[in-house]
């Protein structure tokens, strides 16, 4: 199941930047979130899920594949002129870069996305709905047209802004 926002009372909330991913709490807040209602619900019991997909998070960055790093290269330190993450937690996904910027999700598709399509398509109508653009590339394109796909990243950044 996929959560999607049901109105515009109660996403985004407060505590969400517009791109709909959920800000750090503000000091003090100890796990409960105060929506526009001042309804107070407690996530205490979110906290190791939150602790789990940091671990993985993690994990996958030091196992990143020849595409990713050839990526990461390219978007690295700015050379975009944006600053890019790579192996983001979102939600209950971890995304491949995420710009905050520009409110943009680079995914890289290699040979097993053919089997996950499902998989897929719930974690882009998710990102989707938070507020955030979604851009595919396969690994043949990154490793072997690494160009092109720069310039595909370089449009969605311009129409993004």
């Amino acid at each position: 199941d996929v959560w999607l926002p049901r109105n515009e009372e109660t996403f985004p909330s407060p505590n969400m930047p517009s791109h709909g991913i959920v800000a750090p709490l503000p000091r003090g807040e100890r796990g409960v979130i105060r929506n526009r209602n001042s309804f107070a619900a407690d996530i205490s019991f979110v906290r190791p899920f939150l602790r789990h997909m940091t671990y993985r998070a993690r994990s996958l960055r030091r196992s990143a594949t020849p595409a990713e790093q050839a990526l990461w290269n390219a978007l690295r330190r700015r050379k975009l002129g944006f600053k890019f993450r790579r192996q983001q937690p979102m939600g209950p996904y971890v995304v491949d870069f995420f710009c905050g910027e520009a409110t943009l999700v680079i995914e890289i598709d290699g040979p097993y996305h053919i089997r996950q399509t499902g998989y897929d398509q719930r974690r882009d109508l998710w990102l989707k709905a938070g507020g955030l653009h979604v851009v595919h590339l396969t690994n043949d394109e990154v490793l072997h047209r690494q160009e092109e796909s720069i310039d595909r990243i370089r449009q969605a950044l311009v129409r993004v802004r």
